[in-house]
């Protein structure tokens, strides 16, 4: 048995660029082993009350940190033209060689529609993100590439600025058909903490698009976003899930919703058990141990935990302490 990979998920809609740098310094000191920074241009409610750059937030956490880094997830078919995450993530990979992964996803309307335009349904944003991914990739051979596409055009360029390698890509995936397709055309996939079962079959399309492409899902990273609430009491977790994170009990998809004051109008229909099944919400870390376990006994290779409370610091400590040691692989 070894150590797992148990990293730090930094909620850049809760913390200005300042304070989350420092958590995700302050995770790597009691023993999380890496940063997913959430890329957000507007907080699911107003009380979160924060949405920095997350490239610009990414550069600083490399400074101050020593392990794996990466946005999770950033889309590149909206706010941003593929050709400037690929700059952007190359960049980072260039100061942090090693160190950096780029996880991309299909998009919501929350951060993506401020552009203006037509918001696409589901199917559409889906083989947007995959037209991206090819657009990335041609970028990232270094080469003087092009592209004509469906949704993307790219004149004859390249990028300047390049690593010794180019950073994997992992896609965020929960349906089956955007799971397999992860397998196939990319390097690992993210997906979030849900039941088991579901979690499974998410992984079962992604090894079935994999082994397609003549790939061993094997050694693929399986990564999983974990939101929960701990407190040094039960109330005070509960009252930290309700406060801070009510989209965490919004049982409906989010996607196609744009602002955040919407959100704060349905988080007022959000009621204590409609967490259940969806978050451990506990100040005992045993049972928030327990859950992140049978996770990765499930085959899980890393777990990025996310807090929902303002008490970073306080739960950084007391996991470092009670949590991290005591799970194995």
């Amino acid at each position: 048995m070894s150590a797992p990979h148990i990293g730090y998920a930094a909620m850049l809609e809760q913390f200005g660029p300042i304070e989350v740098t420092d958590y995700s310094a302050l995770a790597e000191q009691h023993g999380f082993t890496g940063t997913m920074a959430a890329d957000h241009f507007q907080p699911w409610v107003p009380q979160q009350g924060n949405a920095p750059f997350v490239w610009n937030v990414l550069t600083a956490m490399g400074e101050r940190t020593t392990t794996d880094l990466g946005p999770g997830v950033t889309c590149p078919s909206f706010r941003m033209h593929p050709a400037m995450v690929a700059q952007a993530s190359a960049t980072l990979e260039a100061m942090y060689p090693g160190r950096h992964w780029l996880g991309l996803g299909s998009g919501e309307a929350l951060n993506e529609h401020i552009i203006g335009g037509y918001w696409p349904e589901a199917p559409t944003r889906v083989a947007m993100m995959f037209e991206a991914v090819e657009v990335i990739n041609k970028l990232f051979t270094g080469k003087d590439v092009k592209h004509s596409g469906k949704y993307f055009t790219l004149e004859t360029t390249r990028l300047w600025t390049m690593p010794a390698a180019p950073p994997p890509i992992y896609i965020a995936a929960a349906g089956p058909y955007t799971s397999r397709k992860t397998g196939e055309l990319c390097d690992g996939i993210i997906t979030p903490g849900a039941a088991h079962s579901k979690v499974a079959g998410v992984f079962e399309n992604f090894a079935a698009g994999a082994r397609k492409a003549g790939k061993d899902p094997d050694t693929m990273p399986k990564i999983l976003q974990l939101h929960l609430s701990w407190a040094p009491t039960d109330e005070e977790a509960l009252a930290n899930a309700v406060t801070e994170w009510p989209n965490g009990g919004m049982k409906f998809p989010k996607q196609d919703i744009r602002s955040p004051f919407d959100f704060e109008q349905m988080a007022k229909l959000v009621r204590p058990e409609d967490f259940d099944g969806r978050m451990v919400i506990s100040s005992d870390p045993d049972v928030h141990r327990a859950s992140i376990q049978a996770f990765l006994d499930l085959g899980v290779d890393r777990i990025y935990l996310h807090n929902v409370g303002r008490n970073q610091a306080e739960w950084i400590e007391a996991f470092g302490r009670e949590v991290l040691p005591k799970l194995t692989r």
